[in-house]
């Protein structure tokens, strides 16, 4: 009896040793050559909303990229609620996040807690939103702004045939009647998108090709408060109400800065009376969401613009790692984007019109979406 217990707790005592061995070489290696998941420390990051695809896919880029460096994540999000996203950024601070990465929500609302982080020596990057009014912003990561909207104008003026598919002016006289669309006015981004795309068709309203027959042709006239689907949506019922009720006017063209907005507008044309096919207005677009894309398939929607959240989280997690490693992050904007209170060193990516006949080169092969959930 006595050896037979002596042999069990020899077993028992060789198990622990060979489980330990196994915890410690499992725990050795990560991605990054080193570290073990977490030993980096923890980076909080902070997202506006789930209500949107395109963050919940930003945020899970993040959080994939950095957990494969070695750091631990904090990942929030705040449903476009300011104070939640404020009261998330000091528990983030609390618990001693070494990194900030912030998309936020109103990026004029976060001077005192972006104090509070340069005060306990944490880095902040802003992420896609510039975080307006504050001095403690180290870096910004975010698509060429402006470029987005020129891209958005141009790709309007494509779809109703005054460009080719070259950017050549085909010469034809209209006039089409389109409405414009913006952001929210507390998204620094809405006014670049804004300006890049009224660059390009302001020249084609001053000479009547195009005309905004409602009027509404300022930003904050035509902004959209936390770029609210239902209140683009309402604005457009309104527009048609009081334009194109006459029962021969029609809208040929919309600016829209955004898919979940654009989405929201077709639901307003549609109601209507507007049917998909030749008389169906132009839409743009942009976040490359499912849905829209879907909706290009489906001949509802023009064009979206195309930013590779994947790719923006790769220079978010550079940007980050950099930093706590006492490095200077790569920028290749470092004049551009001023904050009201200091030029915030950016990381601009390109952005990419997809029209339908993009889907399948850009967004498919590319792997972004399969095959299956595009068409299926």
């Amino acid at each position: 009896m006595k050896k037979k217990v002596i042999l069990s707790l020899l077993a028992s005592a060789a198990m622990v040793v060979s489980l330990a061995a196994c915890s410690s070489g499992s725990s050795s290696g990560s991605s990054t050559g080193g570290a073990a998941a977490g030993d980096g420390g923890l980076i909080g990051v902070a997202m506006p909303t789930k209500s949107s695809e395109r963050w919940i896919a930003d945020g899970n880029s993040i959080k994939e990229q950095l957990e494969a460096a070695g750091y631990t994540v904090d990942l929030e999000y705040a449903e476009d609620d300011i104070p939640t996203q404020v009261s998330q950024l000091e528990n983030m601070i609390t618990k001693g996040a070494k990194a900030l990465i912030i998309a936020s929500i109103d990026g004029t609302t976060l001077t005192n807690t972006l104090q509070n982080a340069k005060d306990n020596d944490i880095p902040v990057i802003a992420y896609d939103r510039l975080i307006r009014d504050s001095e403690n912003v180290d870096y910004y990561a975010t698509f060429d702004n402006e470029k987005v909207g020129t891209e958005q104008g141009t790709s309007l003026l494509t779809g109703l045939g005054i460009l080719d598919a070259s950017g050549k002016d085909t010469g034809v006289a209209g006039p089409f009647n389109i409405e414009l669309f913006a952001g929210s006015p507390d998204d620094n981004n809405a006014t670049f998108f804004f300006k890049g795309a009224m660059d390009v068709l302001q020249p084609y309203i001053d000479k009547g090709t195009l005309v905004v027959k409602s009027g509404q042709t300022d930003f904050n006239t035509v902004a959209t408060l936390r770029w609210d689907p239902a209140t683009a949506q309402s604005r457009m019922e309104n527009i048609l109400t009081s334009t194109y009720s006459d029962g021969t006017t029609k809208v040929n063209g919309i600016l829209s800065p955004y898919d979940g907005i654009s989405r929201g507008l077709i639901s307003a044309v549609t109601s209507s009376g507007y049917t998909v096919g030749a008389g169906f207005p132009i839409i743009t677009g942009q976040d490359a969401e499912l849905d829209s894309v879907k909706a290009i398939n489906g001949g509802e929607q023009y064009s979206t613009i195309y930013k590779d959240t994947r790719e923006l989280a790769k220079v978010a997690v550079a940007m980050a790692s950099a930093v706590l490693e006492g490095k200077t992050p790569e920028t290749n904007d470092d004049k551009t984007y001023d904050n009201g209170k200091k030029v915030v060193p950016a990381q601009l990516l390109q952005p990419v019109v997809v029209t339908k006949a993009d889907i399948t080169k850009v967004l498919i092969d590319g792997g972004y979406y399969t095959d299956a959930q595009v068409n299926g």
